[in-house]
């Protein structure tokens, strides 16, 4: 059963705040690699193409916004680890 959709967008939130905390520190100390640059572009450009088809197939929001949930959510333990 998918999460309900207020959850959703809270653990989001959190998440996408501690994730640019992170990048941000990471920018601010010189420590921000290309690799991590090119998996934010990449991994954007690939939640947005599995949101939108999800969206176009008629899905439940909580499936559409699914691939950014998961994705923000795993960056932001992935940062927070080390």
């Amino acid at each position: 059963m998918p999460m309900r959709l207020p959850m959703i967008w809270a653990e989001m939130a959190v998440a996408s705040w501690e994730t640019i905390w992170h990048r941000t520190t990471l920018f601010a100390t010189g420590q921000l690699t290309l690799e991590e640059c090119e998996r934010m572009v990449a991994e954007k450009m690939h939640a947005a193409e599995q949101a939108a088809t999800a969206m176009l197939s008629g899905h439940a929001p909580e499936l559409v916004l699914a691939p950014y949930h998961s994705r923000v959510t795993a960056n932001a333990r992935r940062l927070r680890e080390g």
